[in-house]
């Protein structure tokens, strides 16, 4: 196991470039490929899986085991190339400024847009076997593994369109994405924040990375110089953040309306079967606990002791003299020890993404923001961190492995063409990684202050992740209904339809400062087509999941390792009733919000 450093690289003004940091504070691509030249000739070898694939083009009909070899043939060229772009989009990431690593994106992506366009046939084709003869395929002894993803496909007929549409479609998906990826370099690499006053009183550059350690500050004055310095930057860029959202959504409407479906939120939708009711029921059960949110922002205000609650006195820790900084090397010990009730075999596994360098650990010049895990069939998963030391750091590496370990389970347990879980339950298996991470905190900390802290730290959570993420949803769905009627998102539209929104969900007790009508243009997830419903879903079916996990129960925790290891085997809704939580019933909403009560209920009796 590589030797990690108890410190963290020494604070700085200036960011360092990702090749100033410790490399064992870097994550380690060469398990994807070894150098350069072994991306190239895996990148010019997907022609050739391509031109196999296409060689079944008007042939699927003849037979099942045609059929089955070409399923077979376009699972090879996919895995290839998934692989190829893996690695750019990984580099890409790693400095997102740089020429080099965007040319790697540029051409994997050109690459993935004319495969899209030559091999749009295939979904048409399909369609095009008369249904008697399909039914017979899918008897047969060939077909058998691919039963149920073809009848997936089949369900699609209604919105598949003729060969030649699919192939324009697939020719200009690159051409689609230009808003998406004009936000992407605008956001990460070309908007440059102020400098604000710290705790210290000295000025520091605010990023992205750093946002969040300035609003945990004790200092009101310098949450609302990093406030105000964020929106303030986002305000000047107004007009052209608009402009690419409003591209992006008008791209979903577009595709909605193309494939005839009824709206753009059950196209959405379609994909992983889930009804629209299960969206709008989400939105439903988290209006009726809204007065629970009002409670403990009402406990906030009271023990923070003001007389007017901002949006930027939200995320600072209600005990301020418990707030805990974090070293790498302990960050890591208490993950390990947080996630022990998983078993041995997940332990033995997760110790890999700390000895193997899955982890790309720092904050440096150009690096893309936030955190994630990524990966392909044909390597671990890696994750990429913006550590600072903080708490929220920690249950941020804790939640990116819960994904990394839910990818490691499928693949080992799924054969590729299954493999790839529904995005629909992503969340689950790495928010039920906070809450084991919280538990064993609670346990470990016995001073009350510390225990308020991380009682509040819980409340954030669930706050940020149901009710946070509801309110986006919500606002996500009006701006896109707007747009299937035609109305344009202008700033001031979206402006005032955020902040309306914000109040609402807030209540009386926030007096939110105007400039947060702004943050709709920092969410990066209102580009990704209705994805942030699923972390509030996601939590939800934590809570109740993470509850079986402590209790000891054999049965359960298998009937959890049984969702990671299901993969795509399943329609989602029934993966996650194996596992013990029916999604397409309000009852887990409503119960994880009424344990946030129960949450607010222990803070009010530690803190006033």
């Amino acid at each position: 196991m590589p030797k990690k450093s108890d410190k963290l690289p020494k604070k700085s003004d200036k960011l360092p470039l990702h090749a100033e940091l410790s490399v064992e504070l870097t994550w380690d691509l060469i398990p994807l490929y070894p150098d350069l030249k072994s991306w190239e000739k895996d990148f010019k070898a997907i022609d050739p899986l391509v031109k196999k694939f296409m060689s079944y083009k008007g042939r699927l009909a003849e037979s099942p085991e045609i059929l089955t070899e070409a399923i077979a043939a376009m699972d090879d060229m996919e895995r290839l190339t998934e692989k190829v772009y893996t690695y750019a989009h990984l580099r890409a990431d790693e400095d997102t400024g740089s020429s080099h690593h965007s040319a790697l994106m540029d051409r994997i992506n050109a690459k993935y847009a004319k495969i899209s366009g030559e091999t749009a046939w295939f979904d048409p084709e399909i369609m095009t076997i008369p249904l008697k003869t399909m039914n017979k395929f899918l008897k047969s002894k060939a077909l058998k593994f691919y039963k149920r993803s073809l009848k997936e496909l089949l369900r699609e007929r209604p919105h598949t369109l003729s060969e030649k549409e699919e192939r324009i479609l697939g020719l200009a998906s690159d051409i689609f994405s230009s808003s998406h990826k004009t936000f992407s370099k605008l956001n990460n690499a070309d908007m440059k924040f102020p400098r604000v006053k710290n705790e210290h009183g000295k000025l520091a550059t605010l990023t992205h990375g750093n946002y969040i350690e300035f609003l945990e500050s004790h200092d009101r004055g310098v949450r609302k110089g990093a406030f105000s310095a964020m929106f303030g930057t986002y305000e000047k860029f107004r007009n052209t953040l608009a402009s690419t959202l409003d591209g992006t959504v008008k791209k979903h409407v577009f595709n909605a309306k193309i494939r005839n479906y009824p709206s753009v939120l059950e196209a959405s939708l379609f994909e992983d079967n889930v009804p629209a009711e299960v969206y709008n029921n989400l939105i439903s059960a988290v209006k009726t606990k809204l007065p629970i949110l009002h409670k403990y922002l009402a406990v906030r205000k009271k023990a923070l002791k003001l007389k007017k609650l901002d949006m930027y006195d939200i995320y600072n820790p209600l005990v301020p003299e418990c707030r805990i900084k974090v070293s790498w090397d302990e960050a890591c010990r208490w993950v390990r020890e947080a996630l022990k009730p998983l078993g041995k075999e997940y332990c033995a596994l997760l110790e890999n993404a700390f000895s193997q360098r899955w982890i790309d650990v720092m904050e440096c010049k150009g690096k893309r923001s936030g955190a994630y895990s990524s990966g392909c069939y044909d390597s671990h998963p890696y994750v990429l961190m913006n550590f600072n030391g903080t708490l929220g750091d920690v249950f941020t590496l804790a939640h990116e492995l819960g994904h990394s370990m839910h990818s490691l389970y499928s693949n080992r347990n799924q054969q590729y063409h299954y493999a790839d879980y529904s995005i629909f339950v992503a969340e689950v298996a790495s928010t039920t990684n906070e809450l084991l991470l919280h538990h064993y905190l609670m346990k470990q900390k016995r001073d009350k202050n510390v225990q308020a802290y991380l009682l509040c730290h819980l409340a954030d959570e669930i706050r940020g992740t149901v009710y946070r993420q509801t309110m986006f949803a919500e606002f996500e769905k009006m701006i896109h209904e707007k747009s299937e009627n035609s109305i344009p998102l202008t700033p001031d539209m979206l402006s005032a339809e955020y902040y309306k929104l914000n109040t609402e969900y807030y209540g009386k007790t926030v007096e939110a400062d105007q400039m947060v009508e702004m943050e709709w243009a920092r969410i990066p997830h209102f580009y990704y087509n209705f994805y942030v419903y699923k972390y509030a879903t996601g939590m939800s079916a934590a809570v109740k999941l993470s509850k079986n996990i402590l209790s000891g129960s054999s049965e359960k925790l298998d009937a959890y390792l049984g969702f990671l290891k299901a993969g795509d085997s399943k329609d989602v809704l029934d993966i996650m009733k194996d596992a013990g939580v029916d999604l397409s019933r309000p009852e887990p909403v409503l119960e994880a919000l009424d344990e946030f009560g129960n949450i607010v209920k222990q803070l009010e009796k530690a803190l006033l």
